[in-house]
């Protein structure tokens, strides 16, 4: 190890100097020689051109509208795109920046808090503070566990770094004594993702803080456990703090043969633990190599390597196995759970199959819940096997949770860059992503029917006359209004999704539909359901209600009888004269849905 520290210090040091005698943007006709590595863009003429590419070059990005890729070269391999007949062009922007990030990694520059030069995003150390400050403040809904170690960590350490536990924070009503259906999100497994993390992070900091205040949270945490692991690769991640665009863990057992003069950066040691999952690891066709100095090197075998293990046996322990052994085995369509793996970049939402272009046999249902997805995010969604859609890849976490167990799995590539600006994290990235996911807790109970349903997108309640408009006197009689939306759909890429009338529109108090609460109907405003989008009111009684914060759960079905996931809004009851207590009120001995949960230890050791 300490040798090919000793080497990537050289190296950078021989880069730095190639920085400094470099112009601040190169020309598409400029000596790609110049540099130790370049960013090209590439003309490719079918799938299965880009396939090949893929096996050979780190691929940033595929745009099959124009059918061009977004790659990083070394000179090298500038020169060999051209003898193959390929027309590679220079891309100045993505270049100088790859060279100023490559600068900050030689001259070491730190700052007091977030990742040099990207503030926005927290380091590991500074995620990991997040999550156990979450857990200490709040027993009663968060928790970190520890699933296992990094590579680093396994190997008892190094001379720079002791490695890492590999935690996951998991976010619930811990009170609730009822077996519940799992969300699981994972991000930054490639270390280069820079949003990725800090999505995970800020969604359970939104979870947390939610409780009791936003209606939806409040009922997700009473009935749903909602499992993060903001770094999948803490060793890997490490390195890219530091400037380098760096995807893969750090198991250096091949790194001498990774010694590149010409290129620190292409010839990363490591796994790409992306591609090191059990399920199709390796198999024909896929362009996972097993060039060891690969970007998307496999493994010696699958699940070699002590992160994919940990992932592979954590998720083992919440989630049923409800998948046959054959590839052409459909899941129920009762089934639960929901794993998504944040990724960057290539503003897309990936589903099963990636081995394959062929449809996994649930593609209906994984595509309708991908394209709500794509509503709040704006982006394409596909299969990521598929022709057209990005190309092929195996032994991916995705593929492994659905293949293996029969989990909704799905792949989000944030955004249009590694190293994201904060000011585009914040303002394009953010909210769009936190809303996607929050919905993909919302089916986590069934996502292969409830995605099918309409959605309740308003609901509000009121009264006639109240000395407190935000309030309920207990035994008033108040009106609830909802507006149902069975039209939100992401943009029709590959196929478009049926839009139905809405059919029917009912609530529940306090506990939802599934758990044995008997719902009110509520009726059409104008009179009839016979559109996509419908206004439905229920004069709702109070008599009898206690005082404090109650939660109405509203739910909607379209005119195919598929019932969407509820929504919430909050009813704050006051006896008269005297203000409504900010506790929730909560159902008598709710019957609990009978979800799978397997004893197992979440030691670490699996």
């Amino acid at each position: 190890m300490k040798v090919w520290s000793r080497f990537l210090i050289i190296s950078l040091l021989a880069l730095a100097g190639a920085i400094a005698m470099a112009p601040a943007a190169y020309a598409q006709d400029e000596d790609p020689g110049a540099l130790a590595g370049i960013v090209v863009q590439v003309r490719f003429a079918d799938q299965e051109d880009v396939n090949r590419l893929a096996a050979v070059y780190d691929i940033w990005q595929v745009d099959h509208g124009t059918r061009t890729a977004t790659v990083f070269v070394t000179p090298a391999q500038f020169h060999q795109l051209e003898s193959a007949g390929y027309a590679p062009v220079v891309d100045s922007e993505r270049t100088q920046k790859w060279v100023q990030l490559a600068d900050l990694a030689v001259s070491g520059s730190r700052t007091a808090g977030g990742v040099p030069g990207y503030a926005c995003y927290r380091t590991v150390e500074e995620t990991y503070t997040t999550l156990h400050q979450l857990a200490d403040q709040h027993p009663e809904l968060a928790r970190v566990v520890d699933i296992g170690d990094s590579w680093i960590k396994v190997q008892g350490g190094i001379e720079e770094s002791a490695g890492y536990d590999i935690l996951a924070l998991e976010v619930s009503n811990f009170a609730s004594g009822c077996v519940k259906p799992t969300f699981f999100l994972m991000a930054a497994i490639h270390a280069r993702e820079m949003t990725t993390a800090e999505v995970a992070t800020r969604f359970a900091e939104q979870l947390v803080a939610g409780y009791g205040q936003d209606p939806d949270i409040t009922w997700l945490l009473d009935h749903t456990i909602i499992r993060i692991v903001p770094h999948a690769n803490p060793d890997g991640r490490k390195m890219a703090e530091g400037g380098l665009y760096w995807r893969k863990n750090r198991n250096d057992t091949d790194a001498d043969a990774c010694q590149n003069p010409t290129s620190p950066y292409q010839g990363s040691y490591g796994v790409d633990l992306n591609r090191n999952s059990s399920f199709k690891w390796g198999v024909s066709g896929s362009i996972s190599r097993d060039d060891t100095c690969s970007q998307v090197y496999i493994g010696p075998k699958p699940m070699s390597e002590p992160e994919t293990e940990a992932l592979e046996h954590y998720m083992r322990s919440f989630f049923a196995d409800q998948r046959g052994p054959n590839d052409l085995d459909p899941v129920p369509a009762d089934a639960g759970g929901v794993m998504i793996s944040l990724h960057s970049y290539s503003p897309v939402i990936l589903f099963p199959w990636g081995w394959s272009a062929t449809a996994s046999p649930n593609d209906s249902q994984l595509r309708t819940l991908g394209r709500k997805f794509g509503y709040f995010t704006g982006y394409r969604v596909c299969q990521s096997g598929e022709f057209g859609c990005l190309y092929q890849t195996s032994g991916t976490t995705d593929d492994w949770a659905y293949g293996e167990l029969g989990v909704a799995s799905y792949t989000f590539e944030l955004g249009t860059d590694f190293f994201q600006s904060c000011n585009d994290f914040e303002t394009t990235i953010l909210t769009g992503t936190l809303d996607a996911l929050t919905f993909a807790a919302k089916v986590a109970r069934q996502p292969y029917q409830l995605p099918a349903g309409p959605e309740i997108v308003t609901a509000t309640v009121s009264i006639t006359a109240t000395a407190q408009p935000t309030q309920v006197v207990a035994g008033t009689p108040m009106t609830l209004t909802v507006r149902a939306d069975d039209s939100r759909r992401g943009p029709d890429s590959f196929g478009a999704e049926p839009v139905e009338a809405i059919q029917a529109v009912r609530y529940t108090h306090n506990a939802p539909s599934w758990l044995g609460d008997t719902p009110a109907a509520m009726g059409p405003a104008d009179g009839a359901f016979d559109t996509a989008g419908e206004l439905a009111v229920a004069v709702v009684d109070t008599t009898g209600w206690a005082p404090g914060r109650h939660l109405l759960l509203v739910e909607a079905q379209d005119a195919a009888g598929d019932w969407g996931p509820p929504t919430g809004v909050f009813v704050d009851i006051a006896l008269p004269g005297a203000t409504a207590p900010p506790v929730l009120v909560t159902a008598d001995d709710p019957v609990c849905h009978p979800f799978f949960l397997p004893v197992v230890s979440h030691d670490g050791s699996g």
